[in-house]
């Protein structure tokens, strides 16, 4: 019986298709080694990431919806506006008319009344909803400053994959300390908040005299 030879073929392999291979394991490689790999392969890390990027879409949804609760805060406040102006509009057109009876200046105090006590009634509706629209920017604020937080733990969770430290917690709730530039201002501050407040007051003082004049004569 002939031995039976072995024969080895060599398939020849150019530089071309050598780069390529490298190419091709140094792509491997890098998958193998990257930060997101690491986190798939830890329970842990996985389970935190997870945990995170849920809370930072709770995060984007208690914002939007704050946002929204904002927008109609300000559109209630325009509102009352208009409905101030449309009223004393009316009422002092009324007022004009009836300055041509003689018998009506001996009732321009109850004119007065009328329309001081309306005036406060609406700069009281406006001062509710300003600070309840001023509490709500508030919480938005927060809201922003804790998802920021979160955020960059996440991106560097994502960056450091399986390295990154378990222990590490996003600084959520805490407060910056006010400066003292923000506590010398903050008269101004109100001033610049409620400052639609402070028009509809002025204007309920000056019910009293301008009634009087409309009806009694300059």
């Amino acid at each position: 019986m002939a031995d039976a030879q072995s024969h080895i073929v060599e398939i020849p392999v150019d530089g071309e298709h050598q780069q390529k291979l490298s190419y091709a394991l140094a792509t491997i490689t890098a998958i193998q080694n990257h930060p997101l790999m690491e986190i798939s392969r830890s329970p842990g890390h996985l389970l935190l990431l997870k945990l995170w990027q849920r809370e930072e879409d709770l995060f984007g949804r208690r914002i939007a919806l704050k946002e929204s609760r904002m927008y109609s805060i300000k559109r209630e406040i325009f509102q009352l506006c208009c409905f101030f102006v449309i009223f004393h509009g009316l009422f002092f057109n009324i007022l004009f008319a009836s300055s041509e009876d003689g018998d009506a200046c001996g009732k321009w105090w109850v004119a007065s009344i009328v329309s001081g006590w309306t005036s406060l009634v609406y700069a009281l509706l406006v001062q509710v909803k300003l600070c309840r629209y001023w509490k709500v920017r508030k919480q938005v604020q927060r809201e922003r400053n804790d998802n920021r937080a979160l955020t960059r733990c996440i991106q560097e969770l994502r960056m450091k994959g399986g390295s990154f430290d378990l222990s590490k917690e996003p600084q959520i709730g805490k407060r910056m300390k006010s400066s003292s530039v923000e506590i010398k201002w903050k008269p101004l501050t109100w001033w610049s908040r409620y400052l639609i407040t402070v028009a509809l007051a002025c204007f309920s003082g000056l019910a009293i005299p301008v009634c009087k004049s409309m009806l009694c004569g300059f």
